[in-house]
């Protein structure tokens, strides 16, 4: 079965400023969007096993700052190694090129003229107020932009910011997460 990537954002259930340990923060959901079943889906905390063997069997975990955030709050809930897993993370890559970062959401409208519907502290208010539909719209709004900025790169070469002249294009070639299947085939979950 050829493997496919997965395209994934995490919301928590702190602040920063609640803990000391960012690992710390508790998940209090999961989006992803899966190019194998070509479907978006959300995990809440207590449904991260499902999300895991979606992980487990995909080609690449995907994400805008996945490397340094949400992987490592991820990771206190996974028996292995996350950070085995083949990931790719956009941020990281535009960092790499133009040696700054830019948030998702100025990305997103600089390449494709949409914004996110909100920020990350609403996430936790969200979860704190026990309004789980609103933290899967929020969060899988977060997916749907990360996914089409990826796909914009992978089609046109490139995805833009904005300086004081106008657009800048940044060229990215992100075409073989998509298309290249990782040799991985080892099956990751422990038993419990």
């Amino acid at each position: 079965m050829k493997k496919l990537p997965v395209i994934l954002d995490l919301e928590t259930q702190k602040k920063f400023r609640e803990v000391k340990d960012h690992k710390n923060l508790g998940v209090s959901l999961v989006g992803i969007y899966d190019y194998a079943t070509k479907s978006y889906s959300a995990y809440l905390e207590n449904e991260l096993t499902k999300l895991f063997t979606i992980l487990e069997n995909s080609s690449y975990i995907i994400g805008f700052n996945i490397i340094s955030f949400d992987i490592p709050v991820l990771q206190e809930y996974y028996p292995g190694k996350l950070s085995n897993f083949p990931a790719f993370d956009l941020l990281d890559d535009i960092r790499e090129k133009i040696g700054k970062r830019y948030s998702l959401n100025y990305l997103t409208f600089a390449t494709l003229g949409k914004k996110k519907s909100g920020h990350g502290l609403q996430a936790v208010d969200f979860f704190r107020e026990g309004n789980i539909e609103a933290l899967k719209a929020y969060c899988l709004k977060d997916v749907e932009l990360t996914k089409e900025l990826f796909e914009y790169g992978i089609k046109h070469g490139q995805i833009f910011y904005m300086n004081e002249i106008g657009k800048v294009p940044i060229i990215v070639s992100w075409k073989k997460y998509l298309s290249e299947q990782n040799k991985n085939d080892t099956h990751l979950t422990l038993p419990f």
